[in-house]
């Protein structure tokens, strides 16, 4: 079995972009619910669920191409 090495290139820098998106989401999410007299509260609790969302999305997609460049499927 052999690995295609650009597949999994891109889905382990993939996985890289969601590493800092799984800390700064919740923490974005912890400061809007302190500062629920703040104006802004709404704006900055939904850039928070965004960021996590993305984490989500790009773990997820990496996962899926490190395997299947390790499984060698063909997409």
């Amino acid at each position: 079995m052999s690995t295609k090495k650009e597949l999994l290139n891109k889905g382990i820098k993939l996985m890289l972009y969601a590493l800092p998106l799984m800390f700064i989401g919740p923490s974005v999410i912890y400061n809007a619910f302190i500062n629920k007299k703040n104006m802004w509260h709404y704006l900055v609790l939904a850039v928070g669920v965004f960021l996590c969302f993305l984490a989500v999305y790009f773990l997820f997609k990496g996962i899926k191409n490190v395997t299947d460049s390790l499984f060698n499927n063909e997409r």
